[in-house]
């Protein structure tokens, strides 16, 4: 009778630890699969998951091969778990033929577990310097049009051969990884579509001769490409020429829509009068209130005109950054002055004007607040490495002049930034 229980026992416990055991393999498959998907770069993505699979199963080894689509050869092979020594002694060897046991599994795509790799017929021997590999567990990863490429395995840690259960997580993590990499995909395709959008909404400059002009548009890092940051130039019917920059709150389609709008509006209004800037911005902001709903955005305003052997710089803003003036002997200086409320705010609200002298060879900088924010600085920081940052490339070309600019940037990068610099003739 005991020797009936105690084997009972046994039993329920064998199953108590199965379960257990099976308990385990779901939260760590769980756990792979949250881990992939938080990647939204896909050559990021196809390592994270080359080294997820690794830590799942336990395996000392592990590589992707990506393939092309024309014709399904290797095109891309990602490998992890090699020492350094060991990639040194593969540096001279380039990528898979795509032959051998890998080529099996291309040619066909079911899941292929080996334990001694040198005995299988399809073996056809490693690279010089390649480390010495005994099992392989492969699986393909599928995508929406096909097979994307292969995921491998090799040299489970504790010694032990693949197993059944090795091979249906690496199956379930690689349904998984190919649809990751769909979204990754598709997100990139949208991204840059999207981002060819935003540039066709914002303008090529005009010939503004005598004046130089180069602007710049970034995207940002994330969420999205599309954004409210814009700037537009043009010259006067009087021969002055106007030049704005300006920002509409928010990164999707519905802040890229107001962007576009309130440029062509404000770009009417420049061309039907030749009236100061507070006047164009406060008619601006009656129109924008009065017939659509479009987010606040932040704008200044500038013409610049004749004064006799030099110029003159006459501006409003609408709770925008200062612009950024440079001298001919390179001192900087912002244009700190009264900044006023974002349109879209308070149309009754007064807007002044400034005014400052340009000499010949000045440059001008407008720029949006991308270029400068950072989350663990203050403001004040951002505005004094970007006059830095200018001074030290004044000489440059306008066009290289911007470009440093938004390479060198001090902010974060996970805004939108346009930058639009003028320069007096000399």
């Amino acid at each position: 009778m005991l020797g009936r229980l105690d084997a009972a026992l046994g039993r329920i416990d064998e199953q108590l630890s199965a379960l257990t055991a099976a308990k385990a393999r779901i939260q760590g498959l769980l756990d792979a699969v949250v881990t992939i998907t938080r990647e939204t770069e896909l050559p990021a993505m196809l390592h994270r998951i080359v080294t997820t699979a690794m830590d799942l199963v336990g395996t000392r080894y592990g590589a992707l091969g990506v393939l092309d689509e024309a014709d399904g050869r290797l095109a891309q092979f990602v490998a992890a778990g090699l020492t350094e020594e060991e990639r040194q002694a593969l540096a001279g060897v380039g990528l898979p033929h795509g032959l051998g046991l890998l080529g099996h599994l291309i040619r066909h795509p079911e899941p292929l577990r080996v334990e001694d790799i040198s005995s299988h017929p399809a073996f056809a021997g490693f690279p010089p310097g390649h480390p010495p590999l005994r099992t392989l567990l492969g699986v393909a990863i599928g995508v929406r049009c096909g097979v994307y490429g292969d995921l491998y395995l090799s040299e489970r840690r504790d010694g032990r051969p693949f197993d059944v259960h090795d091979e249906r997580m690496l199956v379930a993590l690689a349904s998984a990884a190919g649809i990751a990499i769909d979204n990754v995909r598709l997100f990139e395709q949208v991204r840059a579509g999207s981002e060819q959008f935003q540039r066709l909404l914002l303008p090529t400059l005009p010939d503004l001769r005598p004046f130089g002009a180069a602007a710049i548009y970034r995207p940002a890092a994330e969420p999205s490409p599309l954004g409210g940051d814009w700037y537009d130039a043009i010259l006067l019917p009087d021969g002055a020429v106007a030049v704005v920059i300006g920002d509409v709150v928010g990164h999707d389609l519905h802040a890229a829509a107001a962007m576009a709008a309130t440029r062509n509006m404000l770009r009417a209004l420049l061309l039907e009068r030749s009236a100061s800037p507070s006047a164009c911005l406060a008619q601006l902001d009656r129109t924008l209130q009065t017939i659509t709903d479009l987010p606040v955005t932040t704008t200044s305003l500038a013409r610049i005109e004749p004064a006799g052997s030099a110029w003159r710089l006459l501006w409003s803003t609408a709770g925008h950054v200062p612009p950024l003036v440079i001298t001919p002997d390179r001192r900087a200086e912002y244009l700190f002055a009264e900044p006023g409320l974002p349109l879209n705010v308070d149309s009754g609200q007064h807007r002044p004007d400034h005014s400052r002298p340009l000499p010949p060879n000045t440059t001008v900088v407008f720029f949006t607040d991308g270029l400068i924010e950072h989350p663990d600085h203050p403001i004040d920081r951002g505005l004094a490495a970007l006059a830095e940052l200018a001074t030290a490339h004044a000489e440059l070309p306008l066009h290289d002049f911007v470009r440093a600019l938004a390479d060198h940037h001090p902010s974060d990068g996970h805004d939108d930034m346009a930058i639009l610099a003028l320069r007096t003739p000399r």
